[in-house]
């Protein structure tokens, strides 16, 4: 018979959670495809910090990414490493492995420091019945009003409770044993776990949210932050599609949720949000750094890759050969648009117009500024995903990193600096 049960005692997991690495307040994921960026990155933190916001790195990049540019999780660690090497940056800074499941987690045992478990592929999987009774007959005292401060109450039915765990306990489970198998490799004291559900059809709601989080604690899972599926579309490397004051009110719910979790379920104390797919989200920034203000709260913000995009910028801008790049990146991407885009809609310009741009029009048609005429969002999600074009290019684009770098690192550290620190994490 299986029975969901905690992990340990309630002394032992009072000490994981005691014992574990401690992420600070306000987080950054940096990815950075090609591992070129890394200091260029760092001078927008470390500028920011000088200013008085204080965020700390983490760089991440997926085994897809690995895949796509033939590079291992070691050469993430090594980047890291070298910029804070280069900056002497005395602050914490981590090395994410992003979005790892059961079958890659061990690729980044020895490099990083920070797992992003992802199991949203499980949700929706039934657990098994005896799972399901005692994790419902568990939280039975929740069925009522459940009184959460800062928000209004939730009604909450046995039949909703066992609905939720339908849908969620089985990738709770799941999360449990890749946080069993990483803390056996690395011990409790030498991670950071975060649990990821926002790869998914469906948005969590903040009722959901609550009952997630009391299985993560029957798992004895000390997560740190956690990333569910939000309202609306977040589209990499473009703005936030919804009802920004829908994603308002929800960002806010799942925050009080949060907090009074931690208290109930005896989670780790700074338990946070996680916002992934979260670059260049410009409209739902405001409803974020005011919701953190609201409740004293941290949030943890992937910036996506939106540094690639940078470094194209940076090229075009260049002039020359770098500009010949970019263009040549756009017009292969372009003929190999179905393959990259899927249901991305096709409104691109055409090679013909292509021919005519300066560095300057092919900067303004990619940076992300919703002001500028020039501005074309449909552009810039071909090229959010073909870095696998220059991928391609193997030592030719590598080369030319370093040839434009002082244009690509001033773009790189404006972008992050000004678009995105500076929007969330500046107080009034």
């Amino acid at each position: 018979m299986a029975i969901l049960k905690s992990v340990g005692s309630e002394a032992d997991n009072a000490a994981r959670k005691d014992d574990a690495m401690k992420l600070e307040k306000y987080s950054m994921g940096i990815g950075d495809r090609f591992a070129h960026q890394g200091r260029a990155q760092l001078q927008a933190i470390a500028r920011a910090r000088s200013e008085g916001i204080d965020v700390v790195p983490v760089w991440n990049k997926s085994h897809r990414e690995h895949l796509a540019t033939k590079s291992n999780p070691d050469s993430v660690r090594a980047e890291a490493d070298q910029a804070v090497q280069a900056l002497s940056w005395d602050a914490a800074y981590y090395v994410d492995a992003d979005h790892i499941g059961m079958q890659t987690v061990d690729l980044f045992m020895d490099s990083s420091d920070f797992f992003t478990i992802d199991v949203a592929d499980a949700i929706g999987t039934a657990p098994q019945a005896d799972d399901l009774k005692t994790f419902v007959d568990r939280n039975h005292q929740y069925v009522g009003m459940l009184e959460i401060p800062g928000i209004d109450a939730f009604e909450i039915t046995r039949e909703q409770i066992e609905a939720i765990a339908n849908q969620f306990l089985h990738a709770v489970r799941e999360a449990g044993a890749i946080y069993r198998h990483i803390e056996a490799a690395k011990g409790s004291d030498g991670f950071v776990t975060e649990v990821s559900m926002d790869e998914t059809a469906n948005p969590q709601t903040p009722v959901e949210l609550f009952f997630i989080l009391a299985a993560m604690a029957d798992e004895g899972i000390p997560l740190q932050t956690i990333a569910p599926k939000f309202t609306g579309r977040f589209n990499k490397g473009v703005n936030y599609v919804g009802d920004v004051d829908q994603f308002s009110q929800e960002f806010e719910q799942d925050i009080a949720v949060i907090a009074h979790a931690v208290q109930e379920f005896d989670l780790p104390g700074n338990l946070k949000l996680s916002v992934h797919s979260g670059s260049d989200k410009f409209s739902i920034y405001e409803p974020i750094r005011q919701a953190m203000a609201k409740f004293d709260a941290g949030v943890h913000l992937k910036t996506a890759g939106t540094t690639w995009l940078e470094e194209l910028i940076g090229l075009a801008l260049a002039g020359g050969d770098g500009l010949a790049l970019a263009k040549e990146i756009y017009i292969t991407a372009l003929g190999r648009f179905d393959e990259l885009c899927g249901p991305y809609p096709d409104r691109l310009p055409s090679v013909d117009v292509l021919d005519t741009w300066s560095g300057e029009n092919f900067a303004a048609a990619l940076r992300h500024d919703p002001s500028c005429v020039d501005y074309n969002l449909h552009l810039r999600q071909l090229l959010h995903v073909a870095y696998k074009v220059a991928a391609e290019m193997g030592d030719r684009y590598l080369q030319a990193l370093d040839e434009f770098e002082a244009v690509i690192a001033e773009n790189v550290t404006a972008n992050i600096y000004e678009r995105h620190l500076k929007r969330v994490f500046e107080s009034e």
